[in-house]
């Protein structure tokens, strides 16, 4: 298998807890917390160990914080390398309010990251070893990393002939696209802030991604229509790629489990369908898990064989 690997800037501590009600101005009396590493490229790796796949996370780790992420990596089998920063690896919440089934999400911004911390990472990025066939970017930036960072290592990953995959928003993932990539995977409304257009019908989101792809700013773009599944375009074709029909229990992670099941399906040699089919399959699996899980091989296995 072609070696992957995966690095997130922002990455957290997820904490995970449900309650009977949500309700304003009451003290709240919540389930025993479950924690998980997350963050955008530390969900990718996670994903892909639970798909049988392997790969590299980079990321960096400060603080108490820092030491706790180190030791929920290390605990689910991931090869991981981190990079020290003076300030703390944040934390997030997830609440599931049991009497309706909504779920709460609350995301922290990070720690402020000094210039000289995120041009380490890039040093880093440049040296690491085995050398990347494919380079996976994804998830928020944190206050003192500069949104054309993930351009910068998309830079660093072709300059190491790695194909780079990015999984980000904004102005993060227009500089990256500037750059040019191999793959990116934006949700509709991120494509729509993209493109500066207010497009709804699926004619339009293939028209506009095809221009994308047209341009050369990325080889591929397979945006993400949650429970509609995925439009995958490339200069070959454009296919709406329909999921079956699954329960909903929570949408966190799904996006991330996408993500690692086209890079893996691609780094074990899978065409290029067939890959996005197998991401696809994965997203729809991570919404039949609780909290913060990710999706669940047997279940991914058992939704591709439903698809091809």
């Amino acid at each position: 298998m072609k070696t992957i690997v995966t690095m997130t800037m922002n990455p957290a501590i997820d904490k995970s807890s449900s309650v009977a009600h949500v309700v304003a101005e009451r003290k709240l009396y919540c389930k025993p917390p479950r924690f998980e590493p997350g963050g955008g490229g530390v969900n990718v790796s996670r994903a892909i160990k639970k798909l049988g796949g392997e790969s590299l996370l980079l990321y960096p780790a400060g603080g108490m914080t820092g030491e706790r992420l180190k030791g929920l990596l290390s605990r689910e089998g991931l090869n991981h390398r981190p990079f020290p920063i003076e300030g703390l690896i944040r934390e997030s919440l997830v609440i599931l309010e049991e009497s309706t089934g909504q779920q709460y999400r609350f995301g922290m911004p990070g720690p402020e990251v000094q210039e000289k911390e995120w041009k380490q990472f890039l040093d880093g990025l440049s040296a690491v070893e085995p050398t990347p066939d494919y380079l996976v970017a994804g998830g928020s930036l944190p206050p003192g990393v500069p949104a054309e960072f993930y351009a910068r290592a998309a830079r660093v990953g072709k300059k190491r002939g790695a194909k780079v995959i990015i999984d980000a928003s904004g102005e993060a993932l227009d500089q990256a696209l500037k750059e040019g990539v191999y793959l990116v995977k934006p949700n509709v409304r991120e494509f729509r802030e993209l493109v500066r257009e207010d497009i709804k019908e699926e004619s339009q989101i293939k028209a506009e991604a095809q221009k994308v792809v047209k341009s050369g700013r990325c080889e591929v773009l397979v945006i993400s229509l949650g429970a509609a599944g995925a439009l995958m375009v490339s200069e070959e074709f454009a296919e709406h790629i329909l999921p079956p029909t699954v329960p909903i229990v929570s949408k966190v992670g799904a996006g991330d489990s996408m993500v690692a099941g086209m890079v893996l399906g691609l780094a074990r040699g899978k065409p290029l369908r067939e890959s996005v089919l197998f991401g696809v399959a994965a997203g729809t699996a991570a919404v039949m898990t609780p909290g913060t899980e990710l999706c669940r091989r047997e279940d991914v296995e058992r939704l591709y064989a439903q698809m091809i």
